[in-house]
C-alpha cells in the first residue's frame, strides 16, 4: 500500500493536503515539528479530525541554531521560513525509510505568502531539503510541474488541486465540505512571526554565547509575557501587565529570580533575572513602584527577595518616570 508522510503544522492547509491524499486510498502519517517557537498541540487536534496518526519531532536545539543565522535570511520579523521549511522537509525525508513511506506531503500553496511561497522559494526549499523528488504539494500541484509520484501513478494528478494566491475561500470551502470545523487562524502558530516577540528574542540572543547548550527554555518562554527591560549586561526586569500574566510568569521562574512588590500598594508582579547589583535592585524597585497603585507618590517602599522565599529586604524609592523607563525597555511598552 502506498504510504505518505504529511508535514502537519497544525494549520488548515496542511491538514487539507493530508486529507486530500488520504482520500485517494493512500495511508497517511502526520509528522509535526516541535521547537521553542511552536508546539504540537494544534497538530494533535487537527489530525484527530481526519483520523490519521501523528509523530512529534522535537528539533528545538537544531532549529534555534538555524534561527540565529539562517542561510536564506529572516522574513519580516525573525522568521526564517525558507530554511525552516527546508529543515522540516529534510527531517521528514530521513523518516521515509523508518516508516516505509513513499513520499512527503506539505500544505504549501503557491503565492499564498509572497516571500516564502512564491515559485522560486518553493523550488529553493525543495532543493535545500535534499529530497526534492519526494515532495508533493497537493493543494497547488496543478500549478506546479508534475512530480515523480504523479508520473509513476502513486498519486492521481487529476484529483489534486490548483489553489493559488492569498485568498482562504477555497480552503474554507473544503473544510466545510469535509467536516473540519476547528482550525486556527492562518496568522497564528509561530512566535517568530510576532514583531514584539522577535525583537525580544533577537535582543536576548545578543547576550548569549553562540551555544544552544547555554539557552534556558524557561527564559525563552518568558519572552511571551509582560514588559521587558534590559538594565545592564545580562540583567533584565520583567513586569507583568495583568494578574493573569503574572500567574503565567510564575510558571517559568524559580528562586534564581528576585521578586519585588510595593509594600503598601497593589501592583504588578516584577522579577529581576540574573544576579543584580545594588544599582540594578534600585532600578527594579523603581519599576515596581511605577507599575503599582503608588506610581504618583513621591516615594514608595518596595520589598524584595528570592522568589518563593520570605522577603527579607526592602528599599524606599522614587517611582521611575516614563522618560527614564524608555531607556531600558525592550520592544513594545
Amino acid at each position: 500500500m502506498t504510504k505518505a508522510l504529511a508535514m502537519v503544522s497544525g494549520g488548515l492547509d496542511s491538514i487539507l493536503a493530508a486529507k486530500l491524499i488520504k482520500d485517494q486510498g493512500i495511508e497517511v502519517i502526520g509528522i509535526c515539528f516541535k521547537s521553542y517557537f511552536f508546539s504540537e498541540e494544534s497538530a494533535k487536534r487537527m489530525t484527530k479530525q481526519i483520523d490519521i496518526p501523528l509523530e512529534v519531532i522535537d528539533f528545538s536545539k537544531e532549529h534555534m541554531k538555524m534561527v540565529r543565522d539562517p542561510k536564506h535570511g529572516w522574513g519580516k520579523n525573525m522568521n526564517p521560513c525558507i530554511d525552516c521549511h527546508a529543515m522540516m522537509m529534510k527531517y521528514s525525508g530521513e523518516l521515509l525509510e523508518k516508516f516505509n513511506a513513499d513520499f512527503i506531503i506539505t500544505g504549501e500553496v503557491l503565492n499564498q505568502r509572497p516571500m516564502s511561497q512564491n515559485r522560486q522559494a518553493l523550488n529553493t526549499v525543495k532543493k535545500a531539503s535534499g529530497f526534492a523528488n519526494k515532495i508533493l504539494r497537493p493543494l497547488c500541484a496543478k500549478n506546479l510541474d508534475e512530480t515523480e509520484m504523479e508520473t509513476n501513478g502513486l498519486v492521481d494528478r487529476e484529483k489534486l488541486l490548483d489553489i493559488m494566491g492569498r485568498s482562504r475561500k477555497p480552503q474554507m470551502a473544503l473544510a466545510e465540505e469535509w467536516g473540519i470545523t476547528e482550525y486556527p487562524s492562518p496568522a497564528g502558530g509561530c512566535r517568530l512571526t510576532e514583531p514584539n516577540y522577535a525583537i525580544r528574542l533577537k535582543e536576548m540572543l545578543s547576550f548569549k554565547e553562540n551555544s544552544e547548550e547555554n539557552l534556558d527554555e524557561n527564559e525563552i518562554e518568558l519572552l511571551r509575557f509582560g514588559r521587558h527591560f534590559r538594565l545592564d549586561g545580562k540583567v533584565k526586569v520583567i513586569a507583568a501587565r495583568t494578574g493573569d500574566e503574572g500567574i503565567k510568569i510564575k510558571e517559568y521562574i524559580n528562586n534564581k529570580y528576585i521578586a519585588f512588590y510595593a509594600s503598601n500598594f497593589t501592583g504588578a508582579l516584577v522579577v529581576l533575572t540574573g544576579e543584580g547589583t545594588d544599582k540594578d535592585i534600585e532600578i527594579a524597585a523603581r519599576i515596581t513602584a511605577r507599575y503599582s497603585k503608588g506610581r504618583n507618590e513621591e516615594m514608595v517602599e518596595v520589598k524584595y527577595g528570592q522568589y518563593g522565599k520570605k522577603f527579607t529586604s526592602e528599599v524606599t524609592v522614587k517611582p521611575i518616570n516614563d522618560e527614564e523607563l524608555q531607556t531600558f525597555i525592550i520592544g513594545a511598552k
